[in-house]
């Protein structure tokens, strides 16, 4: 695989990620269990996916074969798709879903306070207007999570099924591939030893505050989203999310 490559499969990662668990909160439009909550979830829900179309507008500059933004995002099936594993998994109970977007939300910060630094000006400006609004996510994400583990009885016992239920996806987010590796050494992406570090020191900081227990770092994972091999999951995201894109190609409006 060559940098350019590389590059083009990394920020379909990254705009992928985005954009599948951007549609997850969706999901929750009119269902969140309070008013407040509905509309903290569709304004991190709408930065998601705009993050997701400044990712996929450089992509489609690179790939550069006649499509753009929309068309990679709402004409690609779910195995081009290079979503990382965890944001396509069910919203089940609040906790389940305040603790896959608290993973996630580690992560993506750690990945675009790298990303700031890039080599590459572009990927770098996308990165600190992001970085703006993930330090915001993690906050709100790791605040319920200490909120759950410690708070009821009940609470708890939702937030640790959450964290177990989730914990095996999350190995997929700080193992690198050679797309990571190559993305490291060209001054792009984050050293792959150093984001897996600060994501387990912030991880397991918050889980014991939370008064939670964290899987082991050597359970087995899930892997594969990176290389479009993904859960039953996303394929019926994939249906609702590009059905009017498929029912109606290259549909204008007057």
């Amino acid at each position: 695989m060559t940098q350019a490559e590389a590059l083009k499969e990394y920020l379909l990662r990254l705009a992928d990620s985005d954009m599948i668990l951007g549609q997850r909160l969706c999901e929750l439009c009119g269902k969140a269990p309070a008013v407040e909550e509905e509309m903290a979830l569709m304004n991190v829900a709408l930065d998601l996916v705009g993050q997701a179309r400044n990712w996929y507008e450089y992509a489609a500059e690179l790939i550069n074969d006649g499509r753009d933004a929309d068309k990679l995002a709402f004409r690609r099936d779910a195995h081009d798709y290079r979503n990382l594993l965890l944001t396509e998994q069910p919203n089940e109970d609040y906790a389940v879903t305040m603790g896959r977007q608290f993973f996630y939300d580690v992560w993506h910060y750690f990945t675009l306070k790298s990303l700031t630094e890039a080599s590459d000006e572009r990927i770098a400006g996308v990165a600190a207007k992001a970085l703006k609004e993930v330090t915001y996510h993690l906050r709100r994400s790791s605040e319920w999570v200490k909120r759950l583990g410690d708070g009821t009885d009940e609470s708890h016992r939702r937030m640790q099924d959450a964290v177990d239920i989730l914990w095996r996806f999350t190995g997929e987010l700080i193992t690198p591939d050679e797309t990571d590796r190559l993305m490291a050494e060209a001054g792009i992406g984050p050293d792959p030893e150093q984001l897996r570090n600060d994501w387990r020191g912030m991880v397991n900081e918050v889980l014991t505050q939370a008064t939670l227990t964290p899987g082991a770092e050597d359970a087995w994972m899930y892997m594969g989203g990176k290389h479009g091999e993904h859960t039953e999951h996303l394929g019926f995201i994939l249906a609702e999310m590009q059905f009017l894109q498929r029912a109606y190609p290259d549909a204008t409006t007057w």
